[in-house]
């Protein structure tokens, strides 16, 4: 009765101790996460001469209302434009990259042509191409087709994403059951019809996977705009912040308005994951199938 009871407590050690351990590296990368994000708050609200001085946790020099007024007044509002091009480039560009990676790899899943897995595996490989290495061909390509400094020249590559081709596959042969295709085509719905109206939503949570993933990557795309643009009134927010931090070392005054453009160009994506995980979930696929 005494061995059994000394060894319950030699049991329960290891399982405190794991979890311990565990509760501790959470705790270590919620801070690595959340402490720049702290910053940001605490340094969007300061003027100039509280950010020299590092006083970020004073209660005053709260000047948030003021850097946020004159991020908007500066060189014309040219900020409120660039904001706009990035939610041209990063909302528009994600919603219809998403249906394109999707519609491809739903069509990779379920149709058989020639050299299908070829193609497949030429995805795969774009996959593991860096975007900065593609920023030189588009650009050549572009100015053959006479698009460079343009909007399109911007746009139309953030479209393609081979990354999306593989989620979409994999959320195709995951979602969407061959069974329920065939059912449609029995009672006489065509490719196009089965896939919009049957297989599009069983994949719900795969656009919207894609979805975010594209949005992120083009909202903090950089490389590409800053080859394709010299018109300033054509800059996402990454790009022009970062002319403006490089004006900063000149003119300390663009400090308090780069930190102020910074926390508003991370609040779209905030938003974005906050609104859209409850799509995540796999119930939509009982739903449709119903």
């Amino acid at each position: 009765m005494s061995a059994t009871a000394s060894a319950a407590p030699r049991a329960v050690r290891p399982r405190l101790l794991g979890r311990t351990a565990v509760n501790a590296v959470v705790g270590l990368s919620v801070l690595y996460t959340l402490l720049p994000v702290l910053w940001l708050l605490l340094a969007a609200a300061k003027n100039r001469d509280a950010l020299f001085r590092s006083d970020l946790l004073s209660l005053g020099d709260f000047s948030l209302a003021d850097n946020l007024s004159t991020l908007f007044a500066m060189e014309d509002g040219i900020y409120g434009r660039w904001y706009v091009n990035s939610l041209l480039y990063a909302v528009l560009g994600a919603a219809l990259g998403s249906m394109v990676s999707v519609a491809c790899g739903y069509a990779f899943d379920k149709y058989r042509f020639r050299g299908k897995e070829k193609l497949f595996g030429l995805v795969l490989a774009g996959v593991m191409v860096p975007p900065t290495v593609l920023a030189l061909p588009l650009y050549l390509m572009a100015s053959k087709v006479g698009v460079v400094n343009t909007f399109w020249s911007v746009f139309i590559p953030v479209l393609f994403n081979p990354f999306g081709v593989y989620l979409g596959r994999a959320f195709s042969q995951g979602y969407v059951p061959d069974e329920v295709l065939e059912a449609a085509r029995v009672d006489g719905a065509g490719e196009l019809a089965s896939y919009f109206r049957v297989a599009l939503r069983m994949l719900g949570p795969g656009v919207v996977t894609v979805f975010l993933f594209q949005l992120t990557a083009i909202w903090n795309n950089f490389f590409l705009p800053m080859v394709m643009l010299s018109d300033h009134s054509l800059f996402p927010v990454s790009l022009g912040l970062y002319v403006w931090n490089s004006s900063a070392v000149v003119t300390p005054d663009y400090y308090p308005v780069v930190i102020a453009g910074s926390l508003l160009a991370v609040l779209p994506l905030i938003a974005a994951f906050v609104l859209l995980q409850r799509y995540w979930k796999s119930g939509l696929t009982a739903g449709s199938v119903k």
